[in-house]
């Protein structure tokens, strides 16, 4: 049912560039659409076995946005990645790992992702309750000087033990680390394939020489799209990645290889045609693309919102958002998880 909230409309029918825009650079012709049979359409033509596509099948069927072919997951291991008391002082519940699977139970996300500890210490309680993803590595910021380096806390038959339909991982690619770390989640993504649970790769570049007179590249259109190629080759599931904030990422850190067709004919810089580029990057959508709701500011919700827009016309398969979630009230976080949904669930709302 799509939420009748005054607020959520006139945000949302203020966007009228992102409204409006139609692609020209990748046209939709070109992508696969997300939709209800999306697991029979391009899934099943993979190597995927039986009890991946099962655990896919659970995935797309549970919470507001069943069976649309879109997912919206709430994603809690920043209490590793920013420390504990960053991440969960504005509201202290979510120090309990329950509270944080009842929100996202509350709030009719797909699923819930979280940390080894986390889930763990409530997986008899609710694992059959909301499907879990459990995140195997991270980068843990209690080293001095810290690093660019995501560690495996965990392996992939513990997440299969405790109950878990899927996995996740980061790679940073461009960093030193990023050879070690495709090798250890390349061996797990195939493990998982194996015990029959999904991978979502959080592929994000991650290099202190990609920032240059101020701008970071490290969320240009260019890299990161290159970034989830990378990530689809080593058989993720989904992609989650940072919606681009600019593009020319080669071009001005003057390394690697490109084509100046990427600029000239194939993005813009337009929003939606940036991340169009990115889909285009998922096999053209064969994989799905998820896209992060970022930290939390002033304006979470409206911010929310946009970016959700901006995924859904351009083709990818749904949004993660946890700081701007957790960080805040739990009748407010569900409030805004229930706007992404909105936004997927919104006819109106196309592929541009």
């Amino acid at each position: 049912m799509i939420s009748s909230n005054t607020n959520i409309n006139n945000i949302i029918n203020k966007h009228h560039d992102l409204l409006e825009h139609q692609c020209t650079t990748i046209t939709k012709n070109n992508i696969y659409i997300p939709n209800n049979n999306f697991i029979n359409d391009i899934t099943l033509q993979s190597d995927r076995n039986t009890a991946v596509l099962c655990s896919l099948s659970q995935l797309f069927k549970h919470g507001r946005l069943a069976n649309t072919g879109y997912i919206n997951i709430l994603p809690v291991d920043q209490g590793i990645e920013h420390s504990a008391g960053a991440s969960f002082a504005k509201n202290i519940d979510y120090f309990n790992p329950k509270n944080i699977v009842e929100l996202a139970i509350e709030g009719g996300c797909n699923a819930i992702t979280s940390s080894f500890g986390i889930l763990g210490s409530i997986a008899r309680k609710y694992a059959h309750k909301i499907p879990f993803i459990l995140k195997i590595n991270h980068n843990e910021l209690l080293s001095f000087p810290n690093i660019f380096k995501q560690t495996l806390f965990t392996s992939t038959k513990k997440a299969f033990e405790m109950g878990c339909i899927g996995i996740g991982a980061t790679i940073y690619w461009g960093s030193h680390e990023s050879r070690q770390q495709i090798k250890e989640i390349s061996e797990a993504f195939a493990t998982a394939h194996d015990l029959g649970m999904f991978t979502i790769l959080w592929c994000y570049v991650r290099n202190k020489n990609f920032i240059k007179n101020t701008i970071n590249y490290n969320a240009s259109a260019d890299l990161t799209g290159q970034a989830n190629y990378l990530g689809c080759n080593i058989q993720a599931d989904f992609i989650k990645q940072k919606l681009p904030i600019n593009n020319y990422g080669y071009k001005s850190i003057n390394f690697g290889k490109t084509s100046q067709l990427v600029y000239d004919k194939l993005s813009s810089n337009h929003p939606i045609d940036l991340c169009r580029y990115q889909v285009a990057n998922c096999y053209m959508g064969r994989i799905g693309l998820i896209n992060s709701g970022g930290p939390s500011h002033n304006n979470d919700l409206e911010d929310i919102i946009t970016s959700t827009i901006i995924n859904k016309r351009a083709g990818g398969m749904g949004m993660i958002a946890g700081r701007k979630i957790f960080q805040t009230s739990k009748q407010k976080g569900i409030h805004m998880l229930n706007a992404i949904q909105d936004i997927y669930l919104n006819k109106n709302i196309t592929i541009a």
